[in-house]
């Protein structure tokens, strides 16, 4: 495994776990952070506050499909279930896009929808 790939697996360990520290690890500190539809985010500050929210009631479930680097760019297509606080159920297939600059996640734009 390249060590991007690395990166990108131990980010996603890091939502499994909820380990806030391993997901910092891996970012960048002007990381990016795009979902296309709900929010622009610059700074591994404003990330880190996105995902301090925590809206789930447990460890989300996520399963990697497939894992494909080319250059500095790897993508990750997966599935996550998880139970939100409002009770309702997150059930998604998501494509995440990540930009690498020195082993670290510089860019993340990342696709969700609804199974």
């Amino acid at each position: 495994m390249t060590s991007n790939k690395y990166t990108v697996v131990s980010y996603i360990e890091g939502f499994r776990t909820y380990d806030h520290k391993k997901i910092l690890s891996c970012l960048a500190e002007d990381i990016v952070w795009d979902m296309p539809g709900f929010f622009h985010l610059i700074g591994k500050e404003a990330f880190d506050k996105e995902i301090e929210k925590n809206h789930f009631i447990e460890n989300p479930e996520i399963e990697i499909i497939s894992l494909t680097e080319e250059n500095d760019i790897v993508v990750v297509e997966g599935k996550i279930t998880c139970n939100f606080r409002s009770g309702d159920l997150l059930n998604a297939a998501f494509c995440d896009v990540f930009q690498m600059e020195n082993g670290k996640i510089k860019k993340l734009t990342s696709y969700q929808m609804t199974r």
